[in-house]
């Protein structure tokens, strides 16, 4: 397998964990912990995982100092922002909800590398976008909302914006993995996204009842904290470095029909034929988008 291959591979494996997490979260929270406290949870697991692989891979090279300001931007936009905002908007919101707003991430992402690393916007990109889109919203759309969220215009509005500030991250990163190892990057921008995040959600993690907790609450816990967290940024991070911002960003379009095909296993929801017509739609504007190779990010000098 080249690794162009693993890299699309590693992508599409994290984007089945992110399609799961919507569920997983709004599982949990707000009823067994409040938002805040989850991210506390997972910037926490994730740090002790990032600096245990410190171990094994340290970095060749140390951190310079003209890079700790893009270092800083990345843990603000791909750490604290994203986080905070996405387990805040979903527990306000609703899944459906969440997964559509989220599906803007590619376009953000393609604009802002567009802009900021001089990356290509073809028509072929721009058809892929659309059958993307398209086919997403089709099948986010057939999906019955419960109507959970307590607060959905705010819920809404904090996952777009989350989904903008995640986009910048994606681009942003990329020329730090350029320079430095995909490990040694997250382990920095998860470092001093803790230095934020803990101390937002301490209170509400102080507060939280763990002995109400039983055991399928435990494992949720523990797939946000580690699945979706730990696991799924060091996959993602592996593809921007082999495959670009503009085409690990575009596999977000795989998430509703990961979530479908879980509806099917385990909540006992029917495959139709739409569905079916929304994920060649999707896979579509997956290959569309990666169809020309963006141009490589300059290194950091």
């Amino acid at each position: 397998m080249t690794n162009s291959s693993k890299a699309h591979a590693a992508v599409l494996g994290a984007n089945l964990i992110f399609g799961a997490n919507y569920a997983i979260v709004k599982y949990i929270t707000p009823g067994a912990i409040r938002p805040f406290a989850l991210n506390v949870v997972r910037i926490l697991v994730s740090l002790v995982l990032f600096w245990f692989l410190f171990l094994f891979k340290p970095g060749k090279n140390p951190i310079r100092r003209r890079h700790i300001p893009r270092f800083v931007i990345c843990a603000l936009t791909g750490v604290v922002i994203n986080q905070l905002l996405f387990i805040k908007g979903l527990s306000l919101t609703t899944s459906i909800h969440s997964s559509l707003l989220s599906l803007a991430t590619p376009i953000f992402i393609t604009i802002i590398a567009a802009w900021l690393l001089r990356e290509g916007f073809t028509l072929t990109k721009a058809a892929g976008l659309v059958c993307g889109i398209g086919g997403a919203s089709l099948l986010v759309l057939l999906k019955d909302s419960t109507h959970t969220g307590s607060d959905i215009l705010l819920g809404d509005i904090l996952v777009l914006i989350n989904a903008i500030s995640y986009s910048f991250y994606l681009v942003l990163v990329r020329p730090l993995m350029a320079a430095y190892s995909g490990i040694q990057v997250l382990r920095w921008v998860f470092s001093i996204g803790a230095l934020i995040i803990i101390p937002v959600g301490w209170s509400e993690f102080a507060t939280t009842d763990w002995t109400a907790f039983n055991t399928s609450q435990w494992i949720c816990l523990g797939f946000v904290a580690i699945g979706a967290t730990f696991v799924a940024y060091l996959l993602n991070v592996y593809g921007i470095s082999v495959i670009g911002a503009s085409a690990t960003g575009a596999y977000i379009y795989t998430q509703p029909v990961f979530a479908a095909a879980i509806a099917v296993a385990f909540a006992g929801e029917h495959f139709s034929f739409i569905k079916l017509v929304a994920a060649v739609l999707i896979f579509t504007g997956v290959y569309l988008v990666n169809k020309k190779k963006a141009a490589p990010a300059q290194l950091l000098g």
